[in-house]
């Protein structure tokens, strides 16, 4: 399964581990990535989607109706 947000596509980045001695490790930041259902209430029916806390965050402000129809027009889904 692929660390993705489905709504604002946030992906792992890669980074370093900095030792004291200055000795850098390769590493991975992952997103906060959660699996949610939501309801849709026009068309009745529950989705779930994997998507990152900021994106919770959005969906619980506006609406995931008009979230989802924002990132439609964008181009991001």
């Amino acid at each position: 399964m692929s660390r993705i947000c489905d709504l604002t596509g946030k992906m792992s980045m890669n980074g370093y581990n900095v030792s004291n001695s200055n000795v850098k490790t390769k590493r991975k930041f992952h997103p906060n990535l959660q699996v949610k259902k939501f309801f849709i209430p026009e068309e009745g029916r529950w989705i779930t989607l994997k998507v990152s806390t900021s994106a919770i965050k959005t969906i619980n402000k506006n609406g995931i109706t008009a979230v989802v129809n924002k990132f439609l027009k964008k181009g991001s889904i």
